[in-house]
């Protein structure tokens, strides 16, 4: 087997896990409720995690000396997501930063105009990103 010189593979990061015993404790519902349930197609679940890694990729750290608002918009959980479905297997996938985040904070608000993909579901390829 040859290997390319300076040629280094690489994983992305994965998920952080509960350790075995917390994970161990926990107890899922018998039935899963249904208030607040949000059901997504396969297709555009997977455009939304596609997007999402391009976005704000998985591990991600805000820069050194970050204002407590740029920490806060580097979290995904800043931000709300639409996805609509186009033409084309085209999935259009927006991140808009939730209201009620990240106020009263250091520096800058965040933007209220929403970030959109444009996401070919056929390739798994970003069409375009609208800023």
């Amino acid at each position: 087997m040859a290997l390319l010189s300076g040629c280094v593979l690489s994983r992305a990061p994965r998920p952080a896990k509960a350790p075995p015993d917390e994970a161990a404790r926990y107890r899922f519902p018998v039935v899963l409720p249904t208030d607040g349930q949000h059901v997504l197609p396969g297709a555009i679940a997977a455009a939304v995690a596609f997007a999402m890694e391009d976005f704000l990729p998985l591990g991600a750290q805000p820069r050194r000396g970050a204002t407590p608002t740029e920490v806060c918009a580097s979290q995904r959980q800043s931000y709300d997501v639409t996805a609509v479905p186009g033409a084309d297997a085209v999935v259009f996938v927006s991140f808009s930063a939730r209201p009620d985040a990240c106020r009263d904070m250091e520096g800058p608000p965040l933007s209220d105009v929403p970030i959109v993909y444009a996401v070919d579901t056929a390739r798994w390829v970003i069409l375009s990103v609208q800023k």
